[in-house]
């Protein structure tokens, strides 16, 4: 998980953490979180780690223990097999396991799209899609 050349820390199975945390590598959380989390690095939340969070923010974050609270991940989440999760989760990109609990709403599109999917080809959905990215900027 870790970038090669970003610094990686572990909250270690006894480790008991509560409050704000922010960190812009990459964090495994083995132990348990209470608080909020705001990062601009990757989050790993190892299964024998239990979080209970406001939010949860980073750029990526794989989640195999338990999480209560609310998931945002610019680039992707991941549920792994045997994972619980009772929250809302905002990402790009999401993968879930075998045997997941999940309880709560997957935002996946920060607007919905002028067009109706269903009505459309492919194609003309995707450059529907590229105008809007574009008018965004």
């Amino acid at each position: 998980m870790a970038k090669d050349n970003g610094n990686l820390t572990v909250f270690g199975l006894e480790t008991e953490f509560e409050g704000s945390l922010e960190f812009t590598d990459s964090l495994v959380i083995t132990g348990s979180f209470t608080g909020t989390i705001r990062a601009t690095g990757a989050l790993e939340v190892e299964k024998t780690a239990v979080c209970k969070v406001d939010v949860m923010s980073a750029e990526s974050i794989v989640v195999s223990g338990q999480v209560e609270g609310d998931i945002e991940a610019k680039e992707r989440v991941e549920l792994c097999n045997g994972s619980r999760v009772k929250g809302d989760i905002h990402t790009a990109r999401l993968r879930i396991g075998d045997d997941v609990e999940f309880e709560g709403e997957v935002s996946m599109i920060e607007e919905v799209p002028s067009v109706d999917i269903f009505d459309v080809a492919s194609e003309e959905y995707k450059k529907a899609l590229i105008l809007k990215t574009d008018e965004a900027r």
